[in-house]
């Protein structure tokens, strides 16, 4: 048997590789022009004058979407894109908006500020009384403030209230209802599934691992919830009582009777808000339209609305980021779940968050450290990390100052408790020192599927943490002890940093959660101030004197196939819902009512997971 003549086979290969030089070739066109083309929007975006946009007798129109965020977890070219693309950014940076409104009240161009707050979903009241301070500067600027909304709910309000004038919608209105912090439950539906869960844990209030042993909130957790979140909405009240001129126990009194009062209305939610004193007045969008015109705003080149310019327009012209040109202040962001490993923008990672603070340290420039912190904790280890980079950097003669956000509890107050200082706003919620863990073992699940476990080991304590097999007494025993030590470690620090004694720790520790006011009167945080008076201090502990400059220290952007990866994932959702493809808005709000998760997210089988977190958002 003869073979085939191999010019028929070489005829055969040399037509396949020509395909194949054909593919490749197309392949690099398209990645050419994609490459190109995006570079060419990247270099329109990032060239534009943006200040040449901004008009004499400007409004700078205020619109926050989204959440309000200490740090963004978008990427920012993929923001970019959004914006060319007409899609509106979900996340709107504290200090981009702070930054905006306090140029914007040296800005000759800019004369008033229009603040359109319906669209704002998240955002701690600590973060909207920095906002509001900054409102308040504009307006001691000579400068006033317009705040206009449809339905306006408690922390919307609380940012309107800043507002020289107030106007809702005839066909809106406000609601305040008060603060609640209500979980989830999975006790019932983990034993359905016959998991076993382990709590061990090391303080009367740690309450935050309670939704997988029980069935209810203990009366503990209720006990510390009730004290910590009265003592905001008192706070929050006050606030509101002063910025509108009313009496704190009338406007108590109202949010408490909302049903008999909206009955007097007829159901009238803008009509109450004005006998309230809520508001101003009621306005339409055209009204609103009418009275800036009427009261000098040119109009905008259209002549059908007044002149105006974005505040993510404005803001892109008046960012405080980059390289410090002189000796100064350093800003570090920690904001989120703090978890092992390296974490992108947005979280906290053990490794990258204490890379960023050890950055800083090493950066000669570097003569003061500000950690602002924004987190309910999470991992102990991945806490103890950043923690001892903060105690390095004070040990290199580097003052650290702590500016607490919304919250800055457990986790969060164990990567702050070493600083030279720290600064809480009276509504910051922190504290909750504590900490437990937790162990999942599945026999139950294992005997549902009809599937056993059984072997042998060659000592008692081998195999002790297979999931698959009951919890021995002995190996919850080994864990207790281990929880036990790391509470003791966590108070003994506490007292050690804070200068008082283990015991006088003990007593305000136990898992409990207090309010930043609740917090100083305990010894636990310095002063109250926002993140401007924090850096003031850090800027006065090196002696920098008034004018030094200030840079966030940033994790560094990812790659051009990060960004293609980004980009086509939102190209898919977008196809999807071309198609109708859509999930209801509620799916996306399941994440927000079940932060218990998040302790999975990030969970190891087979190991006690340790953890000093803190469940203490209140909605």
């Amino acid at each position: 048997m003869t073979s085939p003549p191999p010019l028929r086979r070489n005829g055969f290969w040399a037509f396949l590789c020509a395909v194949g030089r054909f593919i490749n070739g197309c392949r690099l066109i398209i990645i050419n022009v994609v490459f190109f083309g995006l570079l060419f929007i990247l270099l329109l975006v990032l060239g534009a004058d943006v200040d040449r946009t901004v008009q004499s007798d400007s409004v700078l129109v205020i619109k926050p979407r989204g959440q309000l965020v200490e740090q963004s977890s978008i990427d920012p070219l993929q923001r970019a894109l959004d914006g060319l693309s007409g899609e509106e950014p979900r996340q709107v940076q504290l200090r981009d908006l702070t930054g905006a409104i306090d140029a914007a009240a040296k800005d000759p161009r800019i004369s008033r500020i229009l603040l359109l707050p319906d669209e704002l979903q998240g955002g701690g009241f600590a973060a909207l009384r920095e906002v509001g301070a900054a409102l308040d500067r504009f307006r001691a600027a000579g400068k006033p403030v317009i705040a206009w909304g449809v339905n306006l709910d408690q922390g919307q309000y609380y940012l309107a209230a800043h507002a020289d004038r107030l106007l809702v919608d005839p066909q809106g209105g406000v609601m305040l209802t008060g603060l609640a912090n209500y979980r989830l439950f999975y006790k019932d539906l983990l034993d359905k599934l016959g998991v076993d869960v382990h709590l061990f844990r090391v303080g009367e209030f740690k309450s935050a691992a309670e939704p997988y042993i029980l069935d209810h909130a203990s009366a503990e957790a209720k006990q510390a919830d009730s004290y910590w979140m009265g003592g905001l909405w008192t706070g929050y009240l006050a606030e509101v009582a002063q910025l509108r001129k009313l009496d704190p126990a009338t406007l108590r009194d109202d949010v408490d009777n909302l049903p008999e009062h909206i009955a007097s209305t007829q159901g009238n939610l803008a009509e109450l808000a004005l006998n309230q004193h809520l508001v101003d007045g009621l306005a339409t969008r055209a009204d609103l339209i009418a009275m800036m015109r009427k009261e000098g705003v040119p109009a905008d080149r259209k002549g059908h609305d007044f002149r105006q310019i974005a505040l993510d327009r404005y803001a892109s012209a008046v960012s405080r980021d980059g390289d410090l040109p002189a000796a100064g202040v350093a800003i570090v962001v920690a904001e989120g779940e703090i978890a092992g490993g390296r974490r992108g923008p947005g979280s906290i990672g053990g490794e990258s968050t204490a890379a960023l603070i050890r950055g800083a340290r090493e950066d000669r420039k570097t003569r003061a450290l500000v950690l602002r912190v924004n987190s309910p904790g999470g991992e102990v280890y991945a806490a103890e990390q950043i923690r001892r980079e903060v105690e390095l950097t004070r040990a290199a003669g580097i003052p650290v100052v702590v500016s607490m956000g919304d919250v800055a509890a457990s986790g969060g107050y164990w990567i702050s408790m070493n600083a030279n200082r720290i600064f809480a706003e009276p509504n910051t919620i922190t504290g909750s020192i504590g900490i437990f863990g937790l162990y999942y073992t599945v026999p139950g699940t294992l005997a549902r599927l009809g599937v056993q476990s059984d072997g042998v080991s060659t000592g008692p304590m081998a195999g002790a943490f297979d999931i698959t097999r009951p919890l021995d007494p002995k190996v919850g025993t080994v864990i207790q002890t281990i929880i036990d030590k790391g509470y003791r470690d966590f108070v003994g620090s506490v007292a050690k940093a804070r200068g008082k004694s283990y015991q006088a720790i003990d007593a305000i520790a136990q898992g409990r959660v207090w309010t930043g006011e609740q917090a100083l009167q305990r010894g636990l945080v310095d002063q109250l101030g926002g993140l401007d008076a924090a850096v003031a201090e850090a800027g006065r502990l090196a002696r920098l004197g008034k004018d030094y400059p200030v840079r966030y220290v940033e994790p560094p952007q990812g790659g051009f196939e990060r960004f293609l990866m980004g980009l086509s994932q939102s190209a898919s959702v977008h196809v999807l819902q071309s198609f109708g493809v859509r999930l209801p808005d509620w799916v996306a709000q399941l994440p927000a009512k079940a932060p218990e998760l998040q302790l999975l997210r990030n969970a190891k089988a087979g190991t006690p997971n340790i953890y000093a977190d803190c469940l203490c958002r209140p909605r």
